[in-house]
């Protein structure tokens, strides 16, 4: 039977071997709130292999994904930015009196 030498660690890999960062600046807080709001309610469809942390700072809007595969990396962030898209349209087009 092996066993580990004192003070010796293993480390496992890292299962999240892929990423990107995506940042969006709106310059206004309160646009990018509003945006972070309405994407937040989407959680990912396969947590086990993507992973989003949205965050906001100075009327920037801040996604970052990990996954474990190229091809869920992808999709995630393909339909982030069509959703994302979206709700940009929609507030150049109905947000009139919002601070900008």
């Amino acid at each position: 039977m092996a066993t580990l030498a004192a003070g010796a660690t293993t480390e496992a890999p890292s299962k999240w071997d892929f990423s990107c960062n995506l940042e969006v600046d709106y310059q206004s807080d309160e646009i990018a709130r509003i945006v972070y709001a309405a994407l937040a309610v989407d959680k990912e469809l396969q947590p086990d292999k993507v992973k989003r942390q949205m965050s906001i700072s100075n009327g920037k809007l801040s996604v970052h994904f990990e996954a474990v595969e190229a091809r869920f990396l992808r999709a995630s962030y393909s339909a982030f930015v069509d959703v994302l898209t979206l709700a940009t349209k929609t507030i150049e087009e109905f947000g009139q009196g919002i601070a900008s």
